[in-house]
């Protein structure tokens, strides 16, 4: 029998999405729809002194305004579901600010109109006074004691200190023949999904219930928080996540719109939709990464690693969003990457800024903890005068000792290091590649060949709810899932897990498929919307396959143990005699004598002879709990060329191989790698959100902020090793982030490979031609004038 999962699906998804014949959120219209503009402050600090929108009511078209006043008591607060200490600085955060504006973009007032045109010319009536208040942008001048303070009632622009110990650092430290120190920036990134935010209400006055359509990844949270947030019962809400345009985590979020248009709604009694553009996306919707990175590493002179410190600052931007303390703590697990030391020292401080707030980007915390390791291995390998393979390999935990409790406390079940970094090299032409550089940098050519290492592994699936509890995270890590055998032979599945892109309903077609033996084409997959599929915990941190995927599989197991019952019933033997294959129950040496499990839902659909005390369903639903994390790894080789004139860097060739574990789609597959090598890359050489002196967003537009485009991308070569997961029954690892995880240090290494013979030992991201061009030429100055630090 030939199964599906392994099979390369084109997904089902694809054909409506491309042609149109789908609903995003900004599709979505209702009778008397009304719309909503948001004004947002122009400044990064300041005291609101007066708030008037009577002008904007006299607008053609405007139905209503409102002020955080006129909204803020029904608005509550805006949620941050993980304190990740106990004495962690919480401020309030109000959807509409009340007193003072704490960042570019921060919401002032919002204007009701009958057109979205007339709402947004409305917003220029609003007069609004402000006194400039100094803003706060530097994360080390922001904990000195005289600094401005971002939240003057709070006494402290000091959110939290986070440590993790494990061994003896200093001890570790003193033993060491070699130890390097570098501090490493993870610029701010701006997430750019193809479809921008949007959120439309439509109230059932008669019910007093509310639909929300939102374009999120997390509609079951959504409703909690919203519930919880607004004070309407949980059971009068109902969200919607409709076909989402992408997300990367910027829709991992309770966004200020999606409370301010539910309350809008219920006050006016009519639905409400705004739509974010995208300009007010760079300055609204949160930012990922922006990090410094103090880290040190202490290792003997043949490369045996001893210990490892991090010390981290955070930038939390101007208030804590729904997990923004939480994603560099999970970094914070994942410094010791694959290796094997005795100690290791991590704290974080996360620090309030007057920038628009960070949280959960592709990857949340652990693409920073990868990027730090793996350029702090080169730099050793350099110090030692290894080639930074051989480092790797003397260092990382070998196949046959997993499973295997990492100096950070987790436990990786199952991995090969060896056998992905093989294939890689083999794909690579690694010693061929090293000799060009070789000639290349005798003849002392002008554009430089660089090549870049990056092994790695990830924590995905977010997991056990006792781990989370013992986080401090406001949620746990299941995830549920319905079969229901339809009477016609046709099967839905029913996911908690809420798609963005994904190919949900094309992978858990082929889950169900081979566990209960149906067509594939006979599988419908319901998602998205909390009256149909009622519990669930949604889609982040790459747990969409891994706990969602096994929710399903567990569920289609419990359908085809009930229509077991119900063939041994009609076929007279016992249910020890029968034999399931294809989707079909047979009798041990009489394989002619069998029931379909069609035939089965039939069956109990009428219920004309079921099993006595049988209710007359074979449906199921599983609430799976994850025993572990799942831990996908591989290794990335980039080759780039330099030019040292220009500071121009092109990729000449890149190749990933991934172990992600048992592959349920491998086209799905390829395109998630595909996708985060683009996001990735995009950290090394293009992306960076840019703030001038006074806080404002000078990166603000596609104008301005460089999001790569095909041509600026290499073709990618990538394949696979599998070592299967075992902490799941489908073997799976997750893949929706580690394109991203594994890419940027692969990049950022080979550049400065490429000019490490020039003088040129570190390069701050992104790698543009300007800041390149600069390193070469400060490399070049004679030893006695002073030389800007890269980094």
């Amino acid at each position: 029998m030939t199964t599906e999962v392994g099979r390369s699906r084109l997904r089902k998804e694809d054909a409506r999405l491309v042609t149109g014949r789908t609903r995003w959120t900004d599709n979505i219209t209702a009778p008397g729809l009304l719309h909503m503009a948001v004004l947002r402050s122009p400044m990064a600090h300041a005291r609101i002194d007066r708030v008037d929108v009577s002008a904007a009511l006299g607008r053609p078209g405007v139905v209503a305004a409102f002020t955080g006043a006129d909204l803020g008591a029904e608005l509550g607060s805006l949620p941050c579901a993980w304190p990740v200490t106990e004495d962690i600085v919480l401020p309030d955060h109000p959807p509409l600010a009340l007193d003072e504006v704490r960042h570019t973009g921060d919401p002032v007032a919002v204007v009701i109109a009958r057109d979205r045109y007339a709402a947004a010319d409305a917003l220029e009536a609003i007069e609004v006074d402000y006194t400039p208040l100094p803003p706060v942008l530097d994360l080390e001048a922001a904990l000195e004691p005289d600094a401005p303070l971002v939240h003057a009632d709070k006494g402290t622009n000091r959110c939290f200190v986070w440590p993790l110990e494990s061994g003896d650092y200093e001890a570790a430290r003193a033993q060491a023949d070699v130890v390097v120190k570098r501090r490493y920036h993870q610029q701010r990134l701006i997430p750019n999904a193809m479809e921008p935010r949007a959120v439309v209400v439509t109230p059932l006055a008669e019910f007093n219930e509310y639909t929300v359509y939102s374009s999120t990844q997390i509609p079951h949270i959504l409703r909690v928080l919203l519930a919880a947030q607004t004070g309407i019962p949980e059971h009068q809400l109902r969200v919607v996540a409709p076909d989402v345009g992408g997300g990367f985590g910027s829709k991992l979020q309770v966004c200020a719109e999606e409370a301010i248009t539910l309350v809008v709604a219920k006050r006016l009694g009519k639905p409400v939709k705004w739509t974010e553009s995208r300009s007010e996306g760079y300055l609204a919707t949160h930012h990922g990464r922006g990090q410094i990175q103090d880290v040190e590493i202490a290792a003997r002179r043949d490369g045996t690693l001893l210990g490892m410190k991090v010390d981290l600052l955070a930038d939390m931007g101007a208030y804590l969003m729904i997990v923004t303390p939480g994603v560099p703590l999970l970094g914070a697990f994942m410094y010791p990457a694959i290796y094997k030391m005795d100690a290791y020292s991590f704290s974080c401080t996360g620090v309030f800024t007057t920038r628009t707030p960070t949280d959960a980007y592709r990857g949340a915390g652990r693409p920073e903890a990868t990027y730090a390791v793996e350029r702090l291995m080169d730099d050793l390998a350099v110090e030692l005068d290894l080639d930074p393979l051989e480092l790797r390999r003397r260092n990382w935990i070998q196949a046959e000792e997993f499973p295997y409790t990492s100096i950070a406390g987790l436990t990786y079940d199952s991995g090969d290091y060896a056998a992905a970094t093989d294939k890689a090299l083999a794909l690579f032409g690694y010693d061929e590649l090293r000799a060009e550089q070789r000639k290349r940098n005798e003849s002392g050519d002008s554009v430089r060949l660089g090549i870049g290492v990056s092994t790695y592994t990830e924590m995905c699936g977010l997991a056990p709810s006792r781990v989370l509890r013992d986080l401090r995270y406001g949620a746990g890590g299941w995830e549920a899932a319905q079969i229901r055998m339809l009477p016609t032979g046709k099967v839905q599945v029913v996911t908690g897990s809420s798609p963005h892109g994904q190919g949900h309903v094309t992978s858990w077609s082929q889950i169900a498929a081979d566990v209960l033996g149906v067509p594939f084409d006979d599988i419908e997959v319901v998602h998205g919307d909390t009256r149909a599929a009622p519990l669930g915990m949604d889609t982040y941190g790459s747990r969409s396959l891994v706990v969602g995927g096994t929710a399903v599989h567990r569920a289609a197991e419990k359908v085809v143990d009930k229509a077991r019952r119900v063939a041994a019933h009609l076929l007279e033997v016992g249910e020890d005699d029968l034999e399931f294959s294809a989707g079909a129950f047979s009798v041990r040496g009489d394989p002619e004598a069998k029931k379909t499990i069609q035939e089965l839902a039939y069956a109990t659909f009428t219920s004309h002879d079921l099993p006595d005390g049988m209710e007359a369903s074979i449906n199921a639903e599983h609430v799976t709990e994850p025993e572990n994390f799942s831990y996908p790894h591989g290794t990335h080789l980039c080759a780039v060329e330099v030019d040292t004139e220009t500071g121009a860097v092109r990729i000449r060739k890149y190749v990933a191989v991934d172990d992600v574990g048992r592959v349920v789609n491998p086209q799905i597959v390829e395109g998630q790698v595909h996708g985060g090598l683009a996001q990735g890359i995009a950290q090394a050489l293009y992306e960076e959100a840019v703030y001038d002196a006074d806080g404002n967003l000078v990166s603000g537009t596609m104008a301005d902020y460089l999001v790569p485009a095909a041509p600026d991308l290499p073709d990618f070569v990538t394949d696979r090793t599998e070592t299967p997961a075992t902490s799941n029954p489908l073997g799976a690892k997750g893949v929706g982030e580690s394109g991203t995880i594994a890419s940027t240090p692969a990049v950022v290494n080979a550049v400065v490979d490429a000019l490490r013979p020039l003088g040129v030992t570190d390069m701050r991201m992104p790698c543009s031609p300007e800041r390149v061009w600069r390193a070469v030429q400060e490399a070049a100055q004679p030893a006695s004038q002073p030389k800007e630090q890269a980094s």
